[in-house]
């Protein structure tokens, strides 16, 4: 097996150069056959014609003498038959084999007929006319002469194909080399990256093909890149969020082998180890959730469902969070069927909703409304809360992340509410963004299509 690049290309540049002339010889031929045999035909048609007008005009003996010093005897043989089949011939054969004349062609220009015929292929043509003479009918069969030429030309063509040959495989083993160069490069940046060294400079500048690659490469590249990047950070979110509750979790514990705790202390230290216990759950499973919708290993369950219907029933499961702070909902939903996974959007609203309440003020106001086009559905869930500031925007979606750190320990969470969200409105399709200023509140717009795509 050929494993060199460079040499696959060379064997494939003979093998196509040999393979394509031989074929372009071919078709080459069998388009012009009936080409050069007509011009053929055309020239000793007419050269035939001439020697019959000779004869009309002449006496035999002075024709033949005409004819026997006529200068296109060097490219026709004639043969003058009798009706015995003697024959006479004039000119030179040069090594040729005469084409043979048969009994039937024979009889039938002596019977005044015309014979016409190619014997030998390209450009060889054998032509029967009858002489009128005072001495009787005779049959003149005159046929095509090779050049002198004709093994001149064969040698040429033979030394010009060698030749270009020789020189076009001279020139693509040169070629090949800057050819292969930059698939060397990318073997080598492939061998760092395994290596995790993402700091690869191809500097291939190609416009064909292999710049393509080179370009797609330099894009998987610094894809992986951030991948990678993501992944860091990752680990030092999950490590940051996991300490916190451990650390509380076994101070406390240690706190409980005191034997002169009262039992107020004890239980309060055993409440605090039950919360971050559930807290650390809470976040595990979070965390399994949006890796199992990352994945599309966990498949959508597509049924008809009232959407604003499913709203209003999650407004009243969250009525113990808004109740207790005196937060009013203002409602604008329209009667909306949509096809949808309901518990997986039953999520969705949970999550944006206990937001919009843990966020706002005392007394607050959250607006939900609803409006449907043909085609799609948008949800709108404003609040009157701290706002999220502009530079965080376009990071809320992203796992663990939490808008104003400074905030962290008075609103709890693990900022993981709108990573799932937001992969669940991509899974249905849909689409959601934030509108938002510090201070003035927060919108969440939700767009879904009323019948998703479904996957093939």
């Amino acid at each position: 097996m050929i494993r060199s690049l460079y040499i696959r290309v060379v064997l494939t540049f003979l093998v196509s150069v040999i393979a394509g002339t031989v074929i372009s010889f071919f078709v080459s031929t069998w388009i012009f056959e009936d080409k050069l045999n007509e011009n053929a035909q055309i020239n000793i048609r007419n050269f035939g014609q001439d020697v019959v007008q000779i004869y009309k005009a002449m006496p035999v003996d002075e024709a033949e003498s005409f004819i026997s010093r006529m200068k296109q005897l060097n490219s026709y043989h004639i043969r003058i038959y009798d009706v015995t089949g003697e024959f006479q011939s004039y000119g030179k054969l040069n090594g040729q084999i005469s084409a043979a004349v048969s009994m039937e062609q024979l009889k039938k220009v002596l019977n005044g007929g015309v014979v016409q015929d190619t014997p030998k292929g390209i450009a060889t043509v054998l032509l029967g006319l009858p002489i009128k003479t005072e001495m009787g009918t005779k049959a003149m069969f005159l046929e095509t002469l090779s050049p002198p030429s004709a093994s001149f030309v064969v040698k040429f063509g033979l030394i010009f194909a060698t030749c270009s040959l020789v020189a076009g495989s001279l020139l693509i083993l040169v070629a090949s080399v800057f050819l292969v160069r930059p698939i060397k490069k990318l073997t080598q940046a492939t061998k760092r990256i395994a290596a995790g060294d993402f700091n690869v400079k191809l500097n291939i500048k190609q416009t064909s093909e292999i710049g393509t690659l080179a370009r797609s490469f330099e894009e998987m590249m610094n894809d992986l890149q951030q991948l990678e990047q993501m992944r860091r950070e990752f680990v030092t979110n999950v490590s940051h969020e996991v300490q916190s509750p451990l650390t509380s979790i076994s101070g406390y514990a240690l706190a409980l082998k005191q034997v002169n705790l009262s039992d107020h202390e004890r239980s309060r230290y055993l409440d605090i180890i039950i919360a971050e216990a559930k807290r650390m759950s809470k976040m595990s499973d979070s965390l399994l959730k949006l890796s199992l919708l990352e994945s599309q290993s966990q498949q959508l369950r597509l049924i008809t469902l009232s959407l604003d219907e499913q709203i209003r029933r999650v407004i009243v499961t969250l009525q113990p969070q808004w109740s207790a702070r005196n937060i009013h909902f203002e409602l604008d939903l329209q009667a909306v069927k949509v096809l949808a996974d309901h518990d997986q959007l039953n999520q969705v609203w949970t999550n944006i909703l206990s937001n919009g309440i843990k966020f706002s003020k005392d007394g607050g106001m959250i607006h939900v409304s609803t409006k449907q086009d043909i085609k799609n559905v948008t949800i709108r869930i404003s609040d009157t809360g701290i706002g999220i500031p502009l530079e965080d925007q376009k990071r809320i979606f992203e796992r663990f992340f939490k808008s104003d750190r400074s905030h962290s320990r008075k609103y709890d969470g693990s900022g993981m509410g709108l990573a799932i969200v937001k992969q669940i409105v991509s899974l249905h399709q849909g689409d959601i963004r934030v509108e938002s200023k510090p201070g003035q509140g927060t919108t969440f717009i939700v767009t879904l299509p009323i019948t998703p795509p479904m996957d093939s």
